[in-house]
């Protein structure tokens, strides 16, 4: 029996919970009496609900996230009507910000904001039968000099089987409307030499994937600097995940970046915009010839994975502008390009753009836009097919050579947006299209609309699908000659969609770096 229970419904089964582990460890005295609940969204609610009660707990603390909102709803309820007596305590980014758009009138306080103290401080105060009397409570940052950090509360089995999150610091100086973290304006770093020893530590214990959720990582680059050198000074495949800022690449970043090996360093690039005028409404700076030569550098001399940003549906911004930024990144850099529908959250200032730009968003999570008076609701339906299908066709690594057949002279945007309105008629859905029935549509449609030959498009299909070892080939490629090019030997702590990116660098590179680092 517990008498605090620790929950939240992760995305997904590899992820884990950050902030339920800084609550616990940040818990005290009151730690032995405490424990940690994971489950995932699109499970039975009622199921965790029966788990959590099971500790017969006093307090129940939850974590309420853009994408776990409808479970945390369903979750109070439940709690509350099987077990009134049972205190339930809200934090998280979507509890932290009003107006509460999912209903969560039924829980009985509401940390806005970090919660590490405030929490601990709730819990005491509820188990000794002194409730504040204000629901809602609003603690000030904590001093990152003295709260525990949380990474001794990953287990073994998150270890061996799940994501590690870490964090060397908090805030963004940067003002983006469209982000919470521009509310924390001011950049809160753990002291390094503590950070680096809890680094060390998960290494020790056999952590070899780490995902930084940091918002700049670049932008001290002190730290940066020596961040990086704690993993290029360690031995053997890992893969390491930071939030990066474009404009911000000096030569000292440079040369650490481009020592490390394939597949083992991950880069996302927010740039959201490449039209000055759009960002300048959203407050966001933008200078772009540095990024256009910082990225053209990460491209052409470094290995990292670089994963960049473009929002659909920014205020002002219509599909003509959206296109040319699709076309000129794609033009830039090989890299993954995430495309992303505007989404309003709770805190961000975007709504004083809505009477003068027509925007309409959501009502319910994850809030994004449904049209603005730039692009039709028709159209940003349309764009939400096509990020789905170019994440399928392009981002996913799985057609890196065929994928550039459906555009012409560098107009990847109206090339991509034919094929997508196509395959979407072909299929009437952007979900559950195998990797097989996806190379044959690819190929119909090269063949049929684009004029490709039948058997170059083939032999193209054929190298895609045979650069990821383990694969066979679809029925209607098996007569294609295979090559003498064996399937590339990628590090085991790269993350899928890199591992099928990196296969196409030459398993020769990978072995070169590993050699040069070792001497």
């Amino acid at each position: 029996m517990h008498d605090i229970v620790l929950t939240t419904f992760n995305a997904r089964y590899a992820h884990t919970s950050l902030g339920l582990r800084y609550l616990f460890a940040n818990l005290h005295d009151l730690q032995p009496k405490s424990h940690i609940l994971e489950f995932v969204i699109n499970s039975s609610v009622a199921d965790a609900a029966e788990v959590i009660l099971a500790h017969e707990p006093k307090v129940v603390g939850i974590g309420a996230y853009i994408w776990n909102a409808n479970e945390v709803h369903e979750l109070v309820e439940i709690i509350k009507k099987v077990s009134p007596q049972t205190w339930v305590v809200l934090g998280g980014p979507e509890a932290s910000h009003l107006p509460h758009r999912v209903d969560f009138s039924k829980a009985d306080y509401i940390i806005q904001g970090e919660g590490e103290v405030a929490f601990y401080t709730l819990a005491r105060d509820l188990l000794n039968a002194n409730p504040p009397s204000s629901r809602l409570l609003s603690p000030a940052p904590v001093d990152m000099d003295a709260i525990t950090l949380p990474y001794a509360f990953y287990t073994d089995h998150d270890i061996a089987y799940r994501t590690c999150y870490v964090e060397a610091s908090r805030g963004c100086p940067f003002t983006c409307e469209f982000c919470l973290s521009s509310i924390d304006k001011r950049v809160r770093e753990i002291p390094l030499p503590r950070f680096l020893e809890a680094l060390e530590t998960l290494w020790q214990r056999g952590v070899r994937s780490f995902k930084f959720i940091d918002r700049t990582f670049n932008l001290s680059i002190a730290t940066a600097t020596q961040l990086l050198d704690f993993f290029l000074a360690k031995e053997g495949e890992y893969f390491v995940h930071f939030e990066v800022i474009p404009e911000r690449f000096p030569e000292a970043l440079k040369a650490r970046i481009a020592q490390f090996a394939p597949a083992s360093l991950q880069l996302e690039v927010g740039i959201q915009t490449l039209n000055p005028a759009i960002a300048k409404g959203i407050r966001r700076r933008l200078n772009i010839p540095k990024i256009t030569q910082n990225l053209a550098f990460l491209q052409e001399h470094t290995h990292a994975h670089l994963h960049v940003d473009l929002i659909v549906g920014l205020p002002g911004e219509d599909l003509e502008s959206f296109g040319r930024n699709l076309d000129a990144l794609q033009a830039l850099t090989q890299c993954e390009i995430q495309i992303g529908m505007l989404k309003k959250l709770s805190g961000t200032t975007l709504s004083r753009h809505d009477a003068e730009h027509g925007m309409v968003y959501a009502d319910t999570p994850p809030y994004e836009i449904l049209q603005n008076n730039a692009i039709s609701f028709a159209a940003m339906q349309r764009m939400k097919r096509f990020a789905r299908f170019w994440d399928l066709a392009y981002n996913s690594g799985n057609f890196k050579k065929t994928a550039p057949l459906l555009w012409k002279e560098g107009k990847v945007f109206e090339g991509f947006s034919a094929f997508s309105q196509w395959i979407y008629a072909q299929t009437e859905s952007t979900w559950q299209i195998s990797l097989d029935r996806l190379a044959h549509l690819l190929l119909t449609y090269t063949c049929t609309h684009m004029g490709h030959q039948e058997e170059t498009v083939k032999a193209l299909l054929t190298e895609d699908i045979m650069a990821v070892a383990g694969r066979k080939l679809p029925a209607f490629l098996r007569h294609m000659p295979l090559g003498n090019t064996p399937p590339k030997e990628i590090p085991q702590q790269a993350n899928k969609r890199q591992r099928k990116h990196t296969a196409f660098l030459g398993h020769k590179d990978y072995h070169l770096f590993l050699m040069k680092r070792k001497r």
